[in-house]
């Protein structure tokens, strides 16, 4: 193999290497079930990104998952917990929410009855694989 090639080979293969070992990594946590995952969830993502602040987290709700993300939603086992302002410090950490528009239509909810947190999906669970799948996210169920 001439010299060239040989370098050619080296520097692409040192690129891929160094590429993939500085790669981002990326979580998708799923709450379909606000009163039992809601408050564990939220913990468990303050937790990860306290160690490793730069994951990038998505957080896709759907079915009775949505219901900590709607306007003056708090914790039914603790009222103190105000679900408002932990969402908001998450976002502003870089963790973005989004609500499934199946279960709006089938629960016959607005958008506007959601934290302006929220950002919106038009399928929970398709965009769960789509986030596996197609850009590689980790799947964590708290």
């Amino acid at each position: 193999m001439p010299r060239f090639l040989r370098l050619l080979a080296a520097s692409a293969a040192l690129f891929l290497f160094s590429a993939t070992s500085f790669a981002q990594d990326k979580v998708v946590y799923h709450i379909d079930d606000a009163e039992t995952q809601a408050t564990k969830g939220l913990r468990n993502i303050r937790n990860h990104l306290d160690v490793a602040p730069e994951t990038k987290i998505m957080v896709v709700t759907h079915a009775n998952g949505v219901d900590f993300l709607m306007e003056g939603a708090k914790d039914k086992k603790n009222p103190n917990i105000d679900y408002a302002s932990l969402v908001s410090a998450l976002k502003a950490r870089g963790v973005r929410f989004e609500v499934c528009e199946i279960t709006l239509r089938n629960r016959e909810l607005k958008k506007d009855q959601f934290s302006m947190d929220a950002e919106f999906t038009p399928s929970g669970v398709a965009r769960i694989g789509q986030l596996q799948s197609r850009e590689r996210y980790a799947y964590i169920k708290p």
